[in-house]
């Protein structure tokens, strides 16, 4: 194998380890966490809606997501799909 192959093969391990999109990450949420904290653990989320007090925030794409809602500045419930 060339050095180039191995050197790709190498970042793209590299990228997988480094999501935070993946179950250790989900199970460490809890309702009643700050948005800091969420965001401490997963990173900035992909994108966020919200009025009235109520938002949702969600990390990753259709296939792969950890979705958060909060009440205020706190955790309310949260969900995850194709989690690894």
């Amino acid at each position: 194998m060339s050095l180039r192959v191995v050197a790709l093969l190498a970042g793209c391990l590299l990228l997988v380890a480094c999501n935070k999109i993946n179950q250790d990450n989900y199970t460490q949420l809890k309702a009643g966490m700050s948005k800091d904290e969420v965001q401490n653990l997963l990173g900035k989320p992909t994108e966020c809606a919200g009025a009235l007090g109520m938002s949702s925030c969600t990390w990753g794409d259709e296939q792969r997501f950890i979705s958060v809602q909060y009440a205020g500045d706190k955790v309310m419930m949260f969900s995850g799909k194709g989690l690894k």
